[in-house]
């Protein structure tokens, strides 16, 4: 069972992220991440353990993309995805370590009317639960891009926070393979590393990554 957090502006510290992103994902389900004028819940994150997770950005090792991952903890790593959407980590681990949790989905609780006309500028969407349900659908409607990339959310006041407010609720914790995650780092045995609250509508929907096609040899 987890904890669910109503609004508050209780933000976590930097020190709250020390521990890597194994230990942090399933810990943020339920906390509110705010990016300026829009606060969601949040319902689904992955778990990305740096050089020795085969999935991550930072698997052959620091990159001028992925330098963010390197610490220091509580900042968000946001990229831009195939030149078609950007999505947002939150750097967990000790500096250089290069550990990260993909926020992959939310209910959003505060800035709803706000959330709603930003995916409507960029796609039809009808549903309340489906407003951050999936990490691009999330970054527009918190209105993050590439110019957030490195903002630290561990500052209260900051552009961009994560909260753990008062009311805790129970729920249940889910876990699964990663959502498109291709080769070895999609194996839902060896790495179960998506974390969701059961049964929560505004959690996205599970699709493997299509198989890597071999090399023609020379």
């Amino acid at each position: 069972m987890g904890l669910c957090y109503a609004v508050n502006s209780a933000v976590l510290p930097e020190q709250w992220f020390l521990p890597p992103a194994l230990d942090r994902a399933p810990l943020m389900l339920g906390l509110v991440l705010r990016h300026k004028d829009v606060a969601l819940r949040i319902t689904e994150v992955e778990a990305y353990m740096g050089e020795q997770d085969p999935g991550s950005h930072a698997y052959r090792g620091r990159t001028k993309r992925n330098a963010v991952m390197y610490g220091p903890p509580g900042r968000a790593y946001v990229y831009f995805h195939m030149g078609l959407h950007h999505c947002v980590n939150l750097v967990c681990g000790p500096t250089d370590f290069a550990t990260g949790v993909l926020i992959r989905a939310g209910e959003v609780i505060d800035g709803v009317d706000t959330a709603m006309a930003r995916r409507n500028t960029k796609g039809v969407c009808r549903k309340v639960d489906d407003v951050a349900r999936g990490p691009a659908r999330l970054t527009v409607a918190l209105g993050i891009d590439l110019s957030d990339d490195g903002t630290p959310v561990c500052l209260e006041g900051g552009p961009m926070t994560l909260s753990r407010p008062a009311d805790p609720v129970q729920f249940s914790i889910a876990s699964g393979a990663r959502v498109g995650v291709s080769g070895e780092g999609g194996d839902a045995e060896r790495f179960p590393w998506r974390f969701w609250i059961a049964g929560d509508p505004t959690v996205s929907a599970y699709r493997a990554s299509p198989p890597l096609r071999a090399r023609p040899r020379s």
